[in-house]
C-alpha cells in the first residue's frame, strides 16, 4: 500500500502514482477509439445506422451504479475487517510481552522476554509471508536460531506453529512460580495468544474466501457493454462532445470496478491494498522498544514509494 502524507486538493487531481488509472488506460483508449469512430462514422457500424437513443442508458446506468456501489462496499469491508485484526494481533502483542515482563518468575525474566519478542516479530512476519505468498525465512532468520528455523521447514501454518512455541514456553516459565497463581497467569498468557490464533484465522478467512465470482462476471460484462454502445447513444445528441463525455463516463465505472478489485483482496501487493511491511514493521518496532533492544528503521511516508 502507498503511504503518503495527505496531498491538497490541486495536487490530488494530478497524482499517477498510487490511482488506478495506470491500470484502466488501455481500457480508456480503446472507448475513445470507439467514441471517434461513432463520431466520424455518425454512429454507424459497417454503414449501418445504429438506432440508440439516450433514454435506456439511465435505468441501465442506474442498475450498474448498485450493483458497483454494492461490491465496492464488500471489498471496502473486507479491507477494514483486515487492518482491524492487524491492530488486534498489535495489541495482544504488547499485552503479552507487557505480562511476561510483569507476572514471570523474577529468575531469568528478562531471557524469557527476549525470546517472547524475538518469536512474536517472527510470528508477525510469518503472517504477512503466508498471507501474499512469499518466502518468510529471510526475515524469520533474523529472530529465530537456525535449529528453530529447521523445524518450521516444511509446514504450512508458520504462524501457528510459532504461537504453539510461544504458548509452550510461556506455560514452562510461569509453572516455575512468580508469587502470583500459577494457573491465573497461565490463564492470562492463554487469552492473548488465542486472541492471536483468532487473528491468523480471521485474516486466513478473508485471504481464502473472495468475493463471489459471478458479481464480479456480471458487473464487468454489463459495464463494457454500457461503455461501447454510450457513443452510439450520444453522437446524436451531444456531436462532438461524444469521445470526451464517453471517456469520461467509462473512467468512472472503469476506475470504480479497479478500485474494488484491489482492496478486496487487502493483503496483495497492489499499490492500494494493506501496508503490510509498514504494519508488521510497526510491531517489530513496538516490541523491541518493550525489551530495550535497538529498533529497525521505520516505514516512512514518501511521495512515491515506501523508504525502509
Amino acid at each position: 500500500m502507498i503511504v503518503r502524507p495527505h496531498a491538497n486538493w490541486l495536487r490530488m487531481l494530478f497524482i499517477w502514482h498510487g490511482s488506478v488509472l495506470k491500470s484502466i488506460v488501455p481500457q480508456l483508449l480503446l472507448i475513445l477509439a470507439i467514441s471517434s469512430l461513432a463520431l466520424a462514422t455518425d454512429g454507424r457500424l459497417f454503414g449501418v445506422k445504429i438506432p440508440l437513443v439516450t433514454a435506456p442508458f439511465p435505468l441501465v446506468g442506474v442498475s450498474l451504479a448498485i450493483f458497483l456501489g454494492f461490491r465496492n462496499n464488500a471489498a471496502y469491508a473486507r479491507f477494514v475487517e483486515a487492518r482491524h485484526i492487524w491492530g488486534m494481533i498489535l495489541i495482544a502483542t504488547r499485552n503479552l510481552v507487557s505480562q511476561a515482563g510483569t507476572y514471570l518468575p523474577q529468575d531469568g525474566r528478562d531471557v524469557t522476554r527476549e525470546v517472547l519478542v524475538r518469536r512474536l516479530v517472527a510470528f508477525t512476519y510469518a503472517l504477512k509471508h503466508q498471507l501474499r505468498g512469499t518466502d518468510p525465512f529471510t526475515d524469520l532468520s533474523r529472530y529465530l536460531a537456525p535449529e528453530e528455523l529447521a523445524q518450521l521447514r516444511g509446514l504450512q501454518h508458520i504462524p501457528v506453529a510459532l504461537l504453539d512455541r510461544v504458548r509452550r514456553m510461556l506455560a514452562a516459565s510461569a509453572a516455575v512460580g512468580a508469587g502470583h497463581s500459577v494457573h491465573t497467569v497461565v490463564w492470562m498468557f492463554d487469552g492473548q495468544v488465542n486472541e492471536l490464533a483468532a487473528d491468523v484465522a480471521g485474516c486466513e478467512r478473508i485471504a481464502n474466501t473472495p468475493i463471489p465470482y459471478p458479481y464480479a462476471v456480471l458487473i464487468h460484462r454489463t459495464m463494457y457493454l454500457y461503455c461501447f454502445m454510450l457513443p452510439f447513444g450520444l453522437v446524436d445528441v451531444i456531436g462532438v462532445a461524444t469521445p470526451l463525455i464517453s471517456v469520461f463516463v467509462a473512467y468512472t465505472l472503469f476506475a470504480l470496478e479497479a478500485i474494488a478489485q484491489e482492496i478486496s483482496e487487502p493483503f496483495g501487493l497492489a499499490p492500494n491494498c494493506l501496508a503490510l511491511d509498514a504494519m508488521t514493521r510497526g510491531v517489530e518496532r513496538s516490541l523491541l522498544e518493550q525489551c530495550g533492544a535497538a529498533l529497525p528503521p521505520a516505514i516512512i511516508p514518501c511521495d512515491r514509494y515506501l523508504v525502509r
